[in-house]
């Protein structure tokens, strides 16, 4: 009797067990289906922010994290976005229309917009660091994303997708830059070409250019071109340059952004031929100064692909024009 006892009461014991762990996996599962996550996300300047549930409301404070949130499918909980925001769709006519709320301009948000959003998460650039810290006080989560390299914008996307619970759209977008890009880099490798030394011009004036510790400067770099300020001791990620210094430089080819729907700084490329003591330059001896999209280069996410492609293809047209 007493072993039947004992074993009785055995068998109580584990089926209370199973149903128990039942329970507890039933209700992981369910937890996880509701879009708990309890992650914990370190972002560009090391700063971590734990996310207790997938966000719903996302704010964008910058053109690039706005890409970002579109390109992995997470647009649709995008509530907010700055002025500037003008890709993948036109914004201001989403706001006009009562379809999306403007939250200041790039780099001036707009804390009484944004409080109305009610948003779960925002995302931002290094533009809104002196404002981070206000931001959280009021316990805001939020990310930054301030890429350095290509592969800084890779990382970045998955970051959004991690933060997001779209870690497999995140993954599918770095996948095809990476092969878009590797696929230039081939091309161009094959070629045995010699490397053409770049000067790519921000701001004038004073002449500001892209530092190696830019993500412009990898562009470049993959696009089978050398910055001629690559090799700087100066860590500024955009430096203050000599016209003098690009002269004894001497680069190859030129590269002027557009400037976000506004006259050039620079004027023309007329005007940058006529720069005093610029006429010894190869590139504009070569006619090589180009002018590529100001809003794409000033941008490090989805589009990166196309820097690379723009760069290289001025480089070197006879590997990227329609017939190759």
């Amino acid at each position: 009797m007493v072993n039947r006892n004992i074993i009785y009461i055995a068998t109580v014991i584990i089926i209370v067990i199973i149903v128990s762990g039942a329970f507890i996996y039933a209700d992981y599962k369910t937890t996880n289906q509701n879009g708990k996550t309890g992650i914990t996300i370190t972002d560009d300047e090391n700063y971590n922010t734990t996310l207790a549930a997938i966000p719903q409301r996302i704010v964008s404070l910058a053109p690039s994290c706005t890409q970002i949130l579109f390109a992995i499918g997470e647009g649709s909980k995008v509530v907010g976005v700055t002025s500037a925001d003008d890709y993948p769709y036109n914004f201001a006519a989403w706001a006009a229309a009562g379809n999306m709320t403007i939250d200041g301009d790039y780099g001036n948000p707009n804390m009484e917009a944004i409080a109305g959003l009610r948003p779960d998460l925002i995302v931002t650039d290094s533009i809104n660091d002196p404002k981070l810290p206000s931001m959280r006080s009021l316990e805001y989560n939020v990310i930054e994303l301030n890429p350095s390299t290509v592969e800084g914008i890779y990382k970045d996307i998955a970051l959004m997708g991690k933060a997001t619970g779209a870690t497999t759209e995140a993954n599918t977008v770095i996948q095809n830059l990476t092969s878009t890009i590797n696929s230039i880099a081939t091309k161009i490798a094959n070629a045995h070409v010699t490397p053409l030394k770049v000067f790519y011009e921000v701001w004038t004036p004073p002449l500001i250019t892209a530092g190696y510790t830019t993500w412009i400067n990898d562009v470049i770099s993959k696009a089978g071109g050398v910055n001629i300020f690559s090799n700087s001791s100066d860590t500024t990620a955009y430096p203050t340059v000599s016209s003098e210094a690009v002269v004894a430089l001497n680069p190859d080819a030129i590269f002027l952004p557009t400037e976000m729907g506004q006259a050039p700084f620079y004027g023309s490329v007329n005007d940058v031929k006529a720069t005093p003591g610029w006429n010894t330059i190869s590139a504009v001896q070569n006619n090589k100064i180009f002018v590529v999209n100001g809003d794409v280069f000033a941008e490090p996410g989805p589009r990166v692909a196309d820097c690379v492609y723009a760069i290289a293809s001025d480089l070197y047209p006879q590997l990227f024009n329609s017939t190759s």
